[in-house]
């Protein structure tokens, strides 16, 4: 259960840093604003981080079912750990949208957006306005980067003490471009926390958000287990 209960507590903070980054201090339905992109993705990217030295050595601090379905597939864990895994993942995003929620609700004018509490999305009136094809494209591109760099970074070719690092950075730089296409899922428990809370739109999209990122990490694993992972 410390596993489970590291990646609960891992998935939560991922959400109310990131996404509280935006919904409080950075992003807007209309575009960027006060911290910016920028900021956003160094709120991401610092997360993972911190809870990379903080939980790492506990579960490994995958906070997002597409990282343990890659390591799944990569034949690194069993297939009992990763479902425990995917379920501590999606209810620790649920409940630190829940929390945001109330913290961003305390807001005398405060109302919520289509898409909001940073939820992800794509088409006429969110951020760039870019179209489904862009969305689906982006996420499983990015996606299969974010695995590749988790598994290298994580093998014996890579440097352990420097890992939690790289996956930040590389968080951290998914988001600089992805944002304005869907504002950044890669992360099928981070989109579907404020998609359950917003409802609408960011629901009915949230399916894109669960397919495109587990087939980039579906084709990432497999590449690194027959292509990298072999003498």
């Amino acid at each position: 259960m410390k596993k489970y209960t590291a990646e609960f507590i891992g998935t939560f903070s991922l959400v109310l840093f990131g996404c509280g980054a935006a919904v409080i201090s950075g992003i807007s339905r209309t575009g960027p604003s006060g911290i910016g992109i920028l900021g956003i993705a160094i709120a991401f990217g610092f997360a993972v981080v911190a809870m990379a030295y903080a939980i790492g050595g506990i579960s490994g601090c995958h906070v997002n079912p597409a990282v343990t379905i890659g390591v799944l597939t990569a034949g690194k864990m069993t297939g009992k750990d990763a479902i425990g895994y995917i379920i501590a993942q999606c209810l620790g995003a649920i409940l630190g949208a829940a929390v945001l929620y109330l913290i961003a609700s305390g807001r005398p004018e405060f109302t919520l957006p289509e898409w909001g509490l940073g939820a992800n999305g794509w088409g006429d009136g969110y951020l760039g306005n870019y179209n489904i094809r862009s969305a689906f494209v982006i996420e499983a591109v990015m996606t299969f980067l974010f695995i590749f760099v988790i598994l290298g970074t994580t093998s014996k070719f890579g440097n352990s003490a420097m890992a939690g690092l790289a996956i930040g950075v590389t968080l951290m730089l998914i988001h600089l471009v992805t944002i304005p296409v869907t504002g950044t899922s890669v992360n099928p428990a981070r989109s579907l926390g404020p998609a359950l809370l917003s409802g609408g739109k960011a629901l009915a999209q949230l399916w894109l958000f669960i397919i495109a990122p587990i087939l980039g990490a579906v084709i990432a694993a497999l590449i690194w287990r027959f292509g990298f992972d072999k003498e």
